[in-house]
């Protein structure tokens, strides 16, 4: 962005007339104008809230996570949080589906994407961890800080509490999942484990939401700070609403622009490409991405509400890049949107994906999904680089 200085006056009166200097700097761009006005409300009302509203939801799960393990030492019934926290589960997961068109910055460079939502499980590591009683010992004594510093990525994070929550059963050695909770028989080891890995979850949700916004509230700042983790003054909001200025990684507003399109594309792609195409085109069977929730669908419908969220805006009336691509070109913008809503319809039209991965909606699916990475690569990027 180009800073715009309003005309310097210099005032000086010679013989009863005003003699004015006038000074006057490059003037924005009307594409840096516009581009300019799409970033508070992408920033704010897309990427912070979105965070925001996860890591809300991971309170509520690890209140639930509580209440399971306190019954479970108390040798109680825990079913009805159980439950709620299976909802609290898909609560928070529904809100990293929909930010996964954000994955560049803060998620990328702090590793908080692997760290959070890393598959297939290592069931073999899991086993070890739970039948291990010193290190069981140290994860009831450090909770979270154990799971985020001493575990690898395949031992925690979304599907790891996702296991230990929803039901699964053993079908030709593979667990498969029901999408019931987890009936009431957790041991103490597992239940431990359980409240360990939403600690750390609840963590790394309100590190995001800390990275993009600069601050949180009192309550979350708290549980960073008792969770020992360490924060990163990325504020990475703030860079891209001042783009062009001193001290931020954008050098102009189309610059921010090609990065959210370009995320966009991103997902699109891995969704098409890998999280149906793997288990579709039996590359990888076993690349379902949440397996005993048997959510796979919603997560993948929402990771296009992610890409919908970034190109038109999350909130009714919020400028986004959506307004500039329709006042350039109409037809490509509707195209787009377009694209949008046909993958969102044929991806929920998929049935039971997690045991038919193979299922002819599948593939109809995956072509939806890759129209919207063809026409925000090949087009929208394009237009932004004119």
């Amino acid at each position: 962005m180009k800073k715009i200085f309003k005309w310097a006056l210099c005032a000086a009166c010679v013989m009863g007339m005003v003699a004015c200097n006038n000074q006057k700097t490059e003037v924005k761009s009307d594409k840096e104008e516009a581009l300019e006005r799409a970033m508070a409300p992408y920033v704010n009302n897309t990427v912070i809230a979105t965070y925001s509203h996860m890591a809300d939801e991971g309170i509520n799960l690890r209140k639930h996570c509580d209440d399971i393990l306190t019954s479970v030492e108390g040798e109680q019934d825990y079913t009805e949080a159980m439950q709620k926290a299976g909802e609290a589960w898909r609560a928070m997961r529904k809100y990293w589906e929909q930010s996964e068109a954000f994955l560049y910055g803060p998620a990328a460079a702090h590793n908080i994407d692997p760290h959070i939502d890393s598959w297939p499980l290592d069931f073999n590591a899991m086993n070890a961890l739970l039948n291990d009683p010193a290190r069981m010992a140290a994860i009831e004594e450090e909770g979270g800080t154990y799971v985020g510093d001493k575990l690898g990525y395949a031992l925690k994070g979304f599907h790891a509490a996702e296991f230990l929550l929803f039901e699964s059963v053993e079908q030709g050695g593979r667990a498969i999942g029901t999408g019931k909770p987890h009936a009431t028989n957790l041991t103490h080891a597992e239940a431990v484990y359980l409240h360990g890995i939403v600690e750390d979850l609840l963590q790394q949700a309100i590190l995001l939401e800390y990275c993009w916004a600069g601050s949180v509230s009192e309550t979350k700042m708290a549980i960073l700070e008792e969770g020992g983790v360490d924060v990163f003054e990325d504020n990475y909001g703030k860079q891209m609403i001042n783009a062009g200025k001193a001290g931020s990684i954008y050098v102009s507003f189309q610059d921010a622009a090609e990065e959210i399109i370009a995320g966009a594309a991103d997902i699109a792609s891995e969704v098409a490409d890998l999280k149906m195409g793997n288990p579709y085109t039996a590359v990888d069977p076993d690349y379902l991405e949440s397996p005993y929730s048997c959510t796979s669908t919603i997560d993948f419908a929402d990771n296009i509400r992610s890409i919908q969220h970034a190109y038109c805006g999350a909130q009714a009336g919020d400028y986004a890049i959506s307004n500039y691509v329709y006042r350039e070109d109409a037809e490509l913008d509707a195209k787009v949107r377009k694209a949008i809503e046909e993958a969102i319809t044929a991806i929920e039209a998929i049935e039971d994906f997690e045991h038919n991965p193979t299922d002819a909606k599948v593939g109809a699916a995956i072509e939806k999904v890759k129209a919207i990475e063809e026409v925000l690569k090949n087009e929208v990027l394009a237009l932004l680089a004119k």
